[in-house]
């Protein structure tokens, strides 16, 4: 019969009466002691070591024989600790969690002598999960009401703590402005902008020894005043605190504090920054850029990121959920979505433009911030422009503009959502009028909305986006298609050069079966227009490469039949 080494624990909360030669402690081991000898039977026996907590409140952990007790379970010396009562372990739910939890770690037992609690037997375990389900409410219902105020009070703009950035001091537990450091501060953000590059900037700030702030503690240790690394760099230069903002899970809030940096300056960085981010993520000096990096979402709420693949010399951009990138293909129950970028940023520029020149749209849009009629009708004429301008930016600047205007697009099964920010928008369109107009303070207006039903639908092994009331047709060419067309004049060229040569011939020579030969030759008499829908993408959309490739031995020779037989009349 296997032993079970019982530990008996014993504690008193009071010193009172400890001087006894019989004193409580003594009464709750010899009770202990005759329950496992009760259970001698199933070989329990106690061991000698005693672990007594005289005069100690059962409101800590912090007591010498719980600790030994404690660790003489770590070192596997005790199978079963037995107690007089469970106050006697402990009074608090949330430290007898943390006690169980050893002993569960450990293959220990636990016995309550007087309240016939042990979970050597299942009631017994039934019990301990009750109560260790009470102690996770009481942990749960605290950790919410200490959520619910941090967000209520940054909602209202109050810094919550922690230690203040270069720039701010604290008083009365709120920030005030360090005009010292404050300059640094604004002089860094001034020289990333003249910059552009936060490696050149700390080489910089490194030789005018501009260093990390320096804070005493309360034990008069002295922290800081080091260099200012990249990452330093990086995250001070998108710390909206510096904006007199207060930020809670994404969302900034109007602050109670002054803010060291003007929105001209602030804005002016963070289009910095994002055309950096972008030009790291997808190449700045790419022939097709990714235009909308880290501002796509499906509409689970999984951020879409742009990827690509590179089929025999030909380039194809996606945007691609999180989802899919971490697990790779979907499986049953994993959604997620991947999208052609080149189309989708089509459709994005394409809508703002359409939004840019729609005048009362504009108007409407623009009437909560900007309540001044002259103000509103300069800023759509300056929309105009930029309407103008757009086909001759740069990649570059496509993407700064884009990255500073747009908060978000999400993308539905049936619909494309593309959220402006109100703030940006006013910065962009209103720089002169507002000067002469001032209005609500636009950052505090929520985002206008821009929406465009559309279609997803697959072409081969991709998706494709269809503009609902377009005539369900793609926004651009289809590369499998004019592939497959290239391919078949190349084939036919080569059975006009093959000299009499056999289809089985000139098959091996391009290294291709003589079946395939013959089948993709046969496209090469497509008809004209045919191909010019084709070359146009005003193909229908569930003609691809593969669909017409099998059609090809079925095609009739007379072009408008072909065209009945393809769908393109």
């Amino acid at each position: 019969m296997a032993r079970v080494r019982c530990a008996i624990y014993t504690r008193k909360s009071s010193g009172e009466g400890l001087e006894q030669a019989f004193n409580s402690l003594d009464a709750q081991r010899e009770t202990c002691e005759a329950y496992v000898f009760s259970q001698k039977h199933e070989g329990w026996i106690v061991l000698p070591q005693m672990y007594d907590d005289g005069g100690i409140s059962g409101g800590t952990l912090e007591r010498s024989a719980l600790q030994r007790l404690l660790a003489d379970i770590g070192a596997g010396k005790v199978d079963t600790v037995v107690v007089y009562k469970v106050d006697r372990l402990t009074r608090s739910l949330s430290d007898f969690a943390k006690i169980v939890e050893v002993f569960e770690r450990h293959g220990v037992t636990f016995v309550s002598v007087t309240q016939s609690f042990n979970t050597t037997t299942s009631m017994g375990r039934l019990t301990l999960n009750m109560l260790l389900s009470f102690a996770q409410f009481e942990r749960e219902v605290a950790g919410e009401r200490i959520r619910d105020k941090i967000a209520a009070s940054k909602k209202k703009g109050m810094w919550m703590g922690g230690l203040p950035p270069l720039g701010y001091d604290v008083a009365d537990r709120k920030l005030v402005v360090n005009e010292a450091e404050a300059e640094t501060v604004r002089h860094i953000f001034r020289r990333y902008a003249e910059l552009g590059s936060v490696r050149t900037l700390q080489a910089e700030i490194d030789d005018a020894s501009i260093s990390s702030k320096r804070r005493t503690d309360r034990f008069c240790r002295e922290t800081g005043g080091k260099p200012l690394s990249r990452g330093t760099l990086y995250l001070m230069l998108q710390n909206q605190l510096y904006r007199g903002e207060i930020v809670h899970k994404g969302t900034s809030y109007p602050g109670e504090h002054e803010a060291i940096v003007d929105d001209a300056l602030w804005n002016e960085v963070q289009a910095q920054l994002a055309g950096n981010r972008v030009e790291r993520q997808s190449g700045a000096r790419a022939a097709e850029p990714s235009l909308l990096v880290g501002l796509v979402y499906d509409e689970r709420g999984e951020r879409m990121t742009p990827t690509h693949a590179n089929k025999k010399g030909t380039l194809y951009r996606y945007y691609v959920s999180h989802n899919l990138i971490r697990r790779g293909r979907p499986t049953d129950g994993q959604t997620g979505r991947r999208v052609p970028a080149g189309e989708l940023e089509a459709l994005v520029e394409r809508r703002i433009s359409i939004f840019f020149t729609d005048e009362a749209a504009l108007h409407a849009a623009l009437e909560p911030v900007a309540r001044a009629s002259n103000r509103r009708l300069a800023m759509v004429s300056e929309a105009a422009r930029v309407v103008e301008r757009w086909p001759s930016l740069t990649p570059s600047d496509r993407r700064a503009l884009l990255q500073q205007l747009v908060g978000r697009i999400e993308i539905g099964p049936e619909s494309i959502e593309v959220a402006l920010l109100c703030g940006s928008l006013v910065q962009l369109l209103g720089r002169s009028a507002a000067k002469a107009h001032p209005g609500p303070d636009p950052r505090n207006a929520a985002p206008i909305v821009l929406g465009i039903s559309i279609q997803l639908r697959r072409a081969g092994q991709e998706m494709r986006l269809l503009v609902d009331g377009a005539d369900d047709r793609p926004l651009s060419p289809d590369r499998s298609l004019l592939r497959l067309l290239g391919q078949a004049h190349h084939f036919r060229d080569v059975v006009m050069r093959g000299n009499g040569a056999s289809i089985g011939t000139l098959a091996a020579e391009i290294s291709v079966s003589w079946s395939y030969l013959m089948r993709v030759l046969k496209l090469s008499f497509l008809s004209s227009k045919a191909v010019a829908a084709i070359l146009e993408g005003r193909q229908p959309s569930v003609l691809n490469a593969a669909s017409l490739t099998r059609q090809a031995d079925q095609l009739p020779l007379e072009w408008t039949a072909q065209a009945k037989q393809l769908g393109m009349l």
